[in-house]
């Protein structure tokens, strides 16, 4: 592959040369590679998909502050800092931004400044020699109580791992492939046209040079399909057309194949994803929950409550997510009915998660619990309605046992 890019560009450059080739063959059409970076890895949709999918699932996580004991410390003034980072993000926005940065570099800072809470770019880190890391922006040193590095940890206790760095050469080579389809059916397919002439080219033939570049006028005309142009040739030149030398199925084989594997630079298998997302929504989400998303959750916890706390407090910043948040409403209803019925929760806990108002009223913050899980024939373990009844009643219930 190298070696002929580098016969093609001495080509190219020997043409570029020749002042008169540039005067006849005026419009010239060059494929060129695309190199990935922050500004343009987002154009590759399966990129985007995938980033999308993961990162609104930690957007839509509540974050909580929690004690030693797990218990939820309510309006820790934390939360008010998470929920307003800045001046410039929300806390979802910031929380999907740390995600994405993230997945895509490998690496992700963290600035706590005051009760302002940022995320710093082009940070310079390194360990000394008493194994303490030190960080720099733009040559002047933060504070470590102030900074995390949050790392996808690969093989390096420095640098995280991201996918600018581990599908490199996948990723380029798919975003290639996409922008010759779209550049090809952009210009129209790309339709060529080889003239064959019985003489030599001539530079100082200006008859020659003139005719070739009204031929060339007339070709350019044709932009649209119900155009119709007729040239007249003279003796020794003659117009063929050529085939692009851009298969589509060939291309589109190769996408198929490599577009996937971005996927597993994200934690995610795509053809596995792909047919849950099908199937099964809730499955697909809970795959997607525990493939990528709960290791992040647990990255960003880790850190955050670092960043916050510090080393010797016992509170904790945990990411809590319902996955309710994305299944079908349908699916809602149905494990809502059976949460109710098998006295899993109660009445208005079930109107909340289904959207409607909560009642408040003691009959529908009570747990009930069916028939069926009772021992058969036990009517009291599950009805109370015999209380007050007669003795005969209750009896007959006995002698039913």
């Amino acid at each position: 592959m190298g070696l002929r890019d580098r016969f093609t560009n001495y080509l190219y450059n020997q043409l570029e040369k020749r002042g008169w080739f540039e005067d006849i063959y005026s419009n010239t059409i060059r494929y060129g590679g695309r190199y990935v970076n922050d500004d343009n890895i987002l154009e590759s949709s399966d990129v985007y998909e995938l980033l999308q999918d993961i990162s609104n699932q930690m957007m839509l996580a509540e974050i909580v502050v929690e004690d030693r004991d797990g218990n939820e410390i309510k309006n820790h003034s934390v939360l008010k800092s998470l929920k307003n980072p800045n001046n410039y993000l929300t806390g979802s926005e910031f929380i999907k931004l740390m995600t994405n940065t993230y997945l895509l570099q490998g690496e992700v800072f963290p600035v706590l400044d005051g009760n302002r809470l940022h995320l710093a770019s082009n940070v310079y880190t390194e360990i000394d020699e008493h194994l303490i890391e030190h960080f720099k922006i733009g040559g002047e040193e933060i504070p470590s109580f102030m900074i995390r590095h949050v790392k996808n940890i690969g093989t390096s206790h420095l640098q995280g791992v991201g996918l600018l760095h581990l599908g490199k050469n996948t990723l380029e080579g798919v975003m290639s492939a996409e922008k010759v389809l779209t550049d090809k059916y952009s210009k129209g397919g790309l339709l060529a046209f080889l003239l064959k002439l019985d003489a030599h080219i001539n530079p100082q033939n200006a008859a020659q040079s003139k005719l070739i570049k009204a031929i060339l006028d007339q070709l350019e005309a044709i932009d649209e399909s119900r155009s119709v142009k007729m040239i007249p040739l003279g003796k020794g030149y003659s117009i063929e057309s050529m085939k692009s030398p851009i298969e589509d199925e060939k291309i589109l084989a190769y996408l198929n194949v490599y577009k996937k594997d971005l996927g597993k630079f994200l934690g995610i298998n795509v053809d596995t994803y792909t047919a849950l997302t099908k199937s099964d929504l809730e499955k697909a989400m809970m795959y997607l929950h525990n493939k990528a998303v709960r290791p992040i959750m647990k990255n960003f916890e880790d850190h955050l409550s670092l960043l916050f706390f510090g080393r010797d407090s016992d509170n904790r910043i945990k990411f809590k997510i319902n996955i309710l948040d994305f299944v079908p409403y349908s699916t809602k209803t149905n494990i809502g009915y059976n949460i109710v019925r098998t006295g899993i929760t109660a009445p208005d806990n079930v109107a909340d998660m289904l959207g409607f108002p909560k009642q408040n009223t003691p009959e529908t913050q009570a747990v009930y619990i069916s028939n069926d899980l009772s021992k058969i024939g036990e009517k009291k373990a599950t009805d109370d309605s015999l209380k007050g009844g007669d003795e005969s009643d209750k009896e007959e219930g006995n002698a039913d046992r």
